[in-house]
């Protein structure tokens, strides 16, 4: 059965690490809770600058920061869209704005994808 995919891309300064961290987890906590089958936030480990396009160059990567990728697990696209309706609507979720989160949220980009190869 394929499934759908949320993913995110963003800069992470490094000394809010920690800060992050627990936002990510109230966040997974709500998707999970509201239906999602599976969070994950990931930090960058081994990402290098391209010479023509790279994770860093993604997100304008600046010295003292690391990338961050996201994915939430659905079972359809239909069910991520109900899914994010429900988080959105959680008075939890309201104070996750993005003008006080610990990083840029311009530079962060994001996406819905339809699995074609799942094994």
């Amino acid at each position: 059965m394929n499934r759908y995919v949320d993913e995110y891309v963003l800069p992470l300064p490094k000394d809010k690490i920690e800060d992050y961290r627990k936002i990510a987890q109230q966040a997974g906590k709500l998707w999970r809770e509201h239906g999602a089958l599976e969070y994950l936030e990931c930090i960058a480990d081994d990402v290098k600058p391209g010479q023509i396009t790279s994770f860093p160059q993604s997100v304008d990567l600046k010295p003292n920061e690391t990338v961050v990728v996201g994915q939430i697990v659905f079972e359809s696209r239909q069910h991520r869209d109900r899914v994010n309706e429900k988080v959105m609507q959680d008075p939890r979720f309201a104070g996750m704005d993005p003008k006080t989160m610990p990083f840029d949220a311009k530079r962060m980009f994001w996406g819905g994808f339809e699995t074609f190869v799942q094994m």
